[in-house]
């Protein structure tokens, strides 16, 4: 099992969801994706997105000038 990481800090909506997706599905199953997001829509849709999508959240953490989140591929 392995962790990756994807800084998605200023990348807009939908872009930051389909580069996380696309991660997502390059990883072997049971990886964990730590996807750096900013506040605002990023970090309000881009988990409801992924939840849509079959992915499990493993976490969201506030780390104050921006927010990651864990998802487990």
């Amino acid at each position: 099992m392995s962790e990756f990481v994807l800084d998605l800090r200023g990348t807009p909506c939908p872009i930051n969801f389909i580069r996380s997706k696309l991660q997502l599905e390059k990883m072997s199953q049971g990886d964990v994706l730590e996807i750096h997001l900013d506040g605002g829509e990023p970090i309000e849709q881009v988990p409801n997105s992924l939840s849509m999508e079959g992915y499990d959240i493993e976490g969201i953490e506030d780390k104050g000038e921006y927010f990651v989140l864990s998802v487990r591929a």
